[in-house]
C-alpha cells in the first residue's frame, strides 16, 4: 500500500490515548478516544467542567487530505464544543512527550505533558500567552 492509503505513523502514535480518561486540575470530567474505522481518525469525545461551565464536545484528529492531494504532514484536529467554538489544534507524540498546540504548530498556547512509563497516566501544562493556564492530570479509567 503507498503511503496515501496508511495512516500516517505520527497518527497511530497516538493509539495511546485510546480508551476513557479521568481529567483533573484546570478542567474536571472525562474525556474518550476512539478510532474511526479505517484508522485515519481518532475522535475524542469532551465531557468537562472548566471555570464553573459544563462543556460537551467532540474533535476529529488526524492529517488533512484536502481532495486529490497527499495528506499533509502535521497530526491536526478540528474540536466543536457545546457552547459554539470552533477550535484549530496539532498533536505531536513523541515518546512519552504529548504536545498539543492551538492553531498551528509553535503556537504560544499549547499542551505539554508526559505518560508515565505505564501509560495509566499522562501529567502536563496547557499554556496561554500572557501567563494564563492550568496543570492537567489523565488517568485512564
Amino acid at each position: 500500500m503507498s503511503e496515501t492509503n496508511t495512516p500516517s505513523t505520527e497518527l497511530q502514535a497516538l493509539d495511546r490515548l485510546v480508551g476513557t480518561w479521568k481529567v483533573t486540575g484546570g478542567a474536571e470530567g472525562t474525556v474518550r478516544y476512539e478510532w474511526m474505522p479505517g484508522g485515519f481518525f481518532l475522535i475524542q469525545h469532551v465531557d468537562l467542567k472548566q471555570d464553573g461551565e459544563q462543556v460537551s464536545g467532540m474533535e476529529l484528529i488526524g492529517n488533512l487530505r484536502p481532495f486529490g492531494e497527499e495528506p499533509g504532514k502535521d497530526v491536526v484536529s478540528r474540536y466543536y464544543d457545546s457552547q459554539g467554538n470552533t477550535l484549530d489544534y496539532v498533536y505531536e507524540l513523541v515518546g512519552d512527550k504529548l504536545t498539543i498546540w492551538a492553531g498551528e504548530k509553535g503556537s504560544p498556547a499549547y499542551f505539554e505533558g508526559e505518560f508515565n512509563a505505564a501509560g495509566t497516566k499522562a501529567t502536563g501544562d496547557w499554556v496561554y500567552p500572557g501567563g494564563g493556564g492550568y496543570s492537567s492530570t489523565m488517568s485512564r479509567v
